[in-house]
């Protein structure tokens, strides 16, 4: 008998291209997850995978197995989302704040699927650009923060959305345009164009320039990504930005990318959360979209790790 955690599996396999990355996605080690499979493929009586192919490839069985999930589990996650409603009620409110300007790439999918499935919870957001998000959090101005800094706090949970690598955005021209990745020094030498926020709400600084004690040779600020971008793509300096909202300008190929240091800098996005609102249904709906759209639409990300 075939379970929903097997075709789980082999979806996470799919979107992980890999053991390693999978059994990250599913929270479970790399050993439980090759004997899901195993006892899979011994019910079956056929191979799912082709282990021998790097990137791991799956056999025409394979192939029906997670045709089959692609049709299933989008039908039980709705049912379980409308589940929730009846036995949660409909009404709420839901006011958010984010943090980060290139979140907009991934939340406004995710907004437009919850305000289908909860018509009758107030939903607000706004820019946390220009204010200090958490203590509103605290106070009950706001039910949710998109952030990548959390602050410790006893009235606060912070639940993990996807992993995503910084990386620096330089112009196509740039003698740094061959350099697999950058060291502070090198990005000293550079204009540093950012959003215009706090530096300590910066990554580039509190994870990478600030611990090597080192500040570039000049910083502007723009508002939006696309004027970020062009002005990098024109030689005016260098930015850092998540590996996924560089994906499109990667394909026009208006600028490079460059890893920030040898192993690169991995931040983790966080939605916060007041401690006695987690549970509530509506809050947990929006988390579960919001991590089944990043995963499905967005490019370089992972899962959280444990």
């Amino acid at each position: 008998m075939i379970d929903i955690r097997h075709l789980e599996t082999l979806t996470a396999i799919r979107e992980g291209g890999s053991m390693v990355e999978a059994s990250e996605r599913l929270h479970v080690t790399q050993s439980a997850l090759s004997h899901q499979l195993r006892e899979l493929e011994d019910r079956l009586g056929t191979q799912l995978l082709n282990r021998r192919t790097r990137p791991l490839r799956f056999t025409t069985a394979g192939l029906r197995m997670l045709a089959l999930a692609d049709d299933v589990l989008p039908r039980m996650r709705t049912a379980e989302r409308e589940l929730k409603r009846l036995a949660a009620g409909r009404t709420g409110r839901l006011h958010m704040a984010i943090e980060c300007h290139s979140c907009f790439q991934w939340l406004m999918p995710t907004l437009d699927v919850f305000r289908e499935q909860w018509p009758d919870v107030v939903l607000d957001l706004s820019a946390a650009f220009s204010f200090a998000p958490l203590p509103a959090l605290t106070r009950g101005d706001l039910d949710l923060v998109i952030t990548s800094d959390p602050i410790r706090s006893e009235s606060i949970s912070y639940v993990p959305l996807f992993r995503y690598e910084l990386v620096l955005a330089v112009s196509r021209k740039s003698p740094l345009a061959d350099a697999k990745f950058v060291t502070p020094a090198q990005v000293a030498e550079q204009t540093l164009i950012t959003y215009p926020v706090d530096r300590d709400r910066l990554d580039i600084y509190t994870a990478f320039l600030d611990p090597a004690d080192v500040e570039p040779a000049e910083t502007r600020t723009a508002e939006l990504t696309p004027m970020i971008v062009q002005l990098v793509a024109s030689g005016r300096g260098v930015t850092a930005i998540p590996n996924w909202a560089l994906t499109e300008y990667l394909d026009l190929g208006m600028v490079h990318s460059c890893r920030l240091g040898e192993t690169g800098v991995w931040r983790t996005l966080y939605a916060g959360v007041r401690i006695e609102d987690e549970q509530a249904p509506y809050i947990q709906d929006f988390l579960a979209v919001a991590k089944e759209l990043s995963f499905k639409n967005l490019l370089g990300i992972k899962a959280p790790k444990s």
